[in-house]
C-alpha cells in the first residue's frame, strides 16, 4: 500500500483534477476522495475544500460555456430544468451539485445565456456547502 503514501500537495492536485472531472459528464468521485484524503490530513481541510469547490466550479463553468455556445435549435427548446432556471434564474444552480441534474442546469443556464457572474456565484456556493458537509464527515 505504499502508493496511497502521498503527499498533502499531491493530494490537493488529485482533489482538483477530480473535482473538475466530477463536474463534467464524465463520471468521477471527489467526494470519496476528499473524504479520504481528510482522514489521512486532517490538517488540510480548508486547502482541500478549496480545491474541490474550485476544481468542481471549474468544471460547471465549462458545462455553462458549453451550453452557451450551443446553437439555439428547436430541440434545445426542451433542454430539462429550462423552466425552473426560467423561474429561478442563476439561484437555481445552487443545485448543480446534484447528480445528474446538476450538469443539466449547468448546460441549461448556457444555454439560456443567464449572466455569467451570477451563475458563477451561485454554482460555487452550492459546491462549496456540499464539500464541507463531506469534509465535516470525514473529521467525525
Amino acid at each position: 500500500m505504499e502508493w496511497l503514501n502521498v503527499t498533502a500537495e499531491q493530494g490537493l492536485w488529485g482533489i482538483l483534477l477530480s473535482s473538475f472531472l466530477s463536474a463534467t459528464v464524465l463520471p468521477g468521485g471527489s467526494e470519496l476522495l476528499l473524504f479520504g484524503f481528510l482522514k489521512l490530513h486532517p490538517e488540510q481541510f480548508w486547502p482541500a475544500l478549496g480545491a474541490a469547490t474550485l476544481g468542481n466550479t471549474l468544471g460547471g463553468m465549462t458545462t455553462y460555456a458549453c451550453g452557451r455556445f450551443l446553437p439555439r435549435w428547436q430541440r434545445l427548446a426542451h433542454l430539462p430544468h429550462k423552466e425552473r432556471l426560467e423561474q429561478w434564474g442563476p439561484a437555481a444552480l445552487l443545485l448543480s451539485w446534484a447528480p445528474l441534474v446538476g450538469d443539466a442546469l449547468c448546460l441549461a443556464a448556457g444555454w439560456l445565456k443567464l449572466h455569467w457572474l451570477p451563475c458563477l456565484l451561485c454554482m460555487a456556493l452550492g459546491k462549496a456547502l456540499r464539500y464541507v458537509l463531506v469534509g465535516q464527515g470525514a473529521l467525525v
